[in-house]
């Protein structure tokens, strides 16, 4: 044989690759960032092609560049599902806070949007109003950020994020949603207790592929039961996922342990950067609610039994015990839409806790205004929204803490008291009709399920027709006010027109022409002083040439040249009508130095027949014959005196026709 004697040949074997510990360590580099690359490309890609929203709780105003307002998708990230995220208020604030700018943030649940009235209705813009009013030199910003059926989680992210716009000041009023909004632990909007997990769920939100995943997740989600709902103006319906969560159960305790969790981390950032809070307890109706959801059995449990004993007890005259026993009750009621008292006793710790941080007594002042102390529809509409007075009230709790603790005056000349403050709130009559029918037809629905009374009926008036029209969405406030303004100027009915520019002016603060508006009818009031008042807020927001003539002819006209002189320097330096102005700026310090001369020597008629001449150089004739008359009264036979009058008179026929 040919291979006879040879050793087969061995199988070759390829030569082993050996890599390198650098190539090998690039490789599994590679590896392990690919899928995040991936990742980056994604969400890239998604921003690029504008998919999704940015989270951030305030964005640049469209319409003016100067100014912030609140993002409408800011709500977005506190939501599961995004469909139930809500809306609150768009007031701006300017970017470039100004040295006589107070700023006030107010954080809360749908109470502090002041719901069913919304707009004026709530608190801020009470508070907001007397405060203009009593310091006119003064611009308040008071932001409200507060949102329907969110909770302390949503609160706590958007105090974390006003802390980067030069707050004076953060009030805050929340807690009865603690278990059934954004987040809670019996809602459906919820993705566990675990509040490690639930904030880096809410950090993840800001990312557009996780906006994309969770509509994703929603849209495959069956719609949940709306449990007889006849539509969406009962948000809570569709929130309350357990309706039966026991007093003092491990789920009931974890929402006290969240309040009190998330309002602590808050309050305590707020304390170190020497932000004053100022933190509200909590009201609820007690005596007239009947508790929601009861247990059955045991009478020391069941909120309906400890209900009936308390009516039993307000009808026997011991209102003490009855007030115990209605709070129980409350406390008891499984369906927890109303704050269990152990939230207000968190309040007390927190606010004893942390230095700046202040309790505003909020119950009491309800209670005061309660029969026999109880909580109830003379200040509630329902369970735990208050009505134009309890709004009112609630302002007023919060303006006496801020006097309190000395942020604005005690000592106040000019101090708009609260009984005028609830004279003059301009809260308009479909305001109040608006609230009045959603809550009407708010209690049909789950779990209220009362029956319309029978005298109810929207009647045939202007403003009746005008308020369920508005309720059923077929026009905006905005357009609903311009239709009220219309009837009432129309009809000459100045002083209701009055208050609708005046609420106009709240809901756009920074826009000039309600000023002016205000200001005008005023004028046809002859309300001077608050004539004067909306012209120099004017001017304030925005110097112009017209709103300072106005002022300097009515401060002029009214014997007040010491408050004309800035509005003459201003005219002067602009050098309108050859210098006209210089000359008049220079009469009216001329009478200001006459005016003080004469607080020390009253009766001098050298001094009053040279502020009537000053003024008769001016064609100010009324206030001439003012000063004439003075002077006459010192010395009826005063020769310049008189010669000013005839000089008066002869001037007054030149005018005559």
């Amino acid at each position: 044989m040919k291979n006879k004697g040879k050793k087969p040949a061995k199988n070759k074997i390829p030569p082993t690759i050996e890599l390198s510990k650098k190539k090998l360590f690039l490789y599994k580099t590679i590896a392990i960032l690919l899928p995040f690359v991936l990742l980056v490309l994604i969400e890239g890609g998604l921003r690029l092609f504008g998919y999704g929203h940015n989270l951030n709780l305030f964005i640049e105003n469209p319409e003016n560049h100067d100014f912030w307002v609140m993002n409408s998708h800011a709500s977005e990230k506190y939501f599961t599902d995004s469909r139930n995220a809500t809306t609150g208020f768009f007031e701006s604030f300017q970017k470039k806070k100004t040295p006589n700018t107070f700023r006030i943030f107010v954080l809360g649940e749908s109470t502090t949007t002041g719901f069913p009235y919304l707009h004026n209705g709530s608190f801020h813009r009470w508070l907001k109003y007397r405060l203009m009013q009593t310091f006119p030199e003064t611009n308040f910003e008071i932001i409200n950020v507060s949102l329907v059926a969110v909770n302390s989680y949503t609160v706590l992210g958007f105090g974390q994020e006003i802390i980067d716009y030069k707050p004076d000041v953060v009030m805050i009023y929340t807690g009865h949603n603690e278990y059934y909004g954004a987040l809670g632990i019996g809602s459906t909007s919820n993705v566990g207790n675990n509040p490690l997990a639930i904030k880096l769920f809410l950090k993840l939100k800001n990312f557009r592929l996780v906006q994309l995943l969770n509509r994703m997740i929603s849209s495959m989600r069956k719609s949940a039961p709306e449990k007889n709902a006849k539509s969406d103006r009962n948000l809570m319906i569709k929130m309350a996922a357990d309706q039966h969560i026991v007093y003092q159960s491990d789920k009931y305790e974890k929402g006290i342990r969240q309040f009190e969790s998330n309002m602590s981390e808050l309050c305590e950032l707020l304390s170190k950067r020497k932000i004053p809070v100022f933190l509200s307890n909590l009201v609820s109706n007690e005596k007239d609610l009947k508790p929601f959801v009861s247990s059955k059995g045991d009478a020391e449990t069941s909120a309906d039994d400890q209900f009936k004993q308390a009516e039993l007890a307000y009808t026997k005259g011991d209102f003490k015990l009855a007030k115990t026993l209605y709070v129980k009750a409350k406390d008891l009621d499984l369906l927890r839409f109303r704050a269990p008292e152990a939230i207000n006793s968190v309040i007390d710790r927190i606010t004893k806790k942390y230095p700046g941080v202040y309790k505003v007594d909020t119950k009491t002042l309800f209670e005061e205004h309660s029969l026999h102390g109880i909580l109830g529809k003379e200040t509630l509409t329902e369970h735990v929204h208050p009505n134009l007075l309890g709004y009112a009230l609630l302002s007023e709790a919060f303006y006496q803490a801020l006097k309190q603790q000395n942020i604005i005056d005690h000592d106040l000349k000019n101090e708009m008291s609260f009984q005028q403050l609830l004279k003059q709130m301009p809260i308009t009559e479909v305001d109040s009709l608006k609230g009045y029918y959603l809550v009407t037809y708010m209690k049909e629905d789950w779990t209220f399920n009362e029956k319309i009374p029978a005298g109810f009926k929207v009647g045939n008036s202007f403003e009746e027709k005008l308020a369920y029209d508005y309720l059923a969405n077929k026009f905006s406030w905005n357009q609903a006010m311009d239709s009220l303004m219309v009837h009432y100027t129309t009809a000459n009915n100045w002083q209701k027109a009055l208050r609708v520019a005046e609420a106009e002016m709240l809901e756009q603060s920074y826009y000039v022409p309600f000023y002016l508006s205000a200001a005008n009818i005023n004028q046809k009031l002859n309300n001077f002083e608050q004539t004067i008042f909306y012209l120099k807020k004017a001017f304030q927001l925005q110097p112009d040439s017209v709103v300072a003539n106005n002022l300097i002819v009515s401060l002029i006209n009214h014997d007040l040249p010491e408050e004309a002189i800035p509005y003459l320097e201003y005219m002067s330096q602009r050098n309108l009508l050859n210098n006209a102005y210089t000359s008049v700026k220079n009469t009216a310090e001329k009478i200001v130095q006459l005016k003080t001369a004469l607080q020390t020597d009253s009766n001098n008629t050298k001094i009053l027949n040279s502020i009537a001449y000053l003024y008769m150089r001016m064609n100010n004739y009324e206030t001439t014959t003012k000063y004439l008359n003075k002077a006459l009264v010192v010395d009826h036979e005063n020769k310049t005196s008189l010669d000013i009058l005839k000089k008066l008179n002869a001037n007054l026929a030149k005018t005559q026709p």
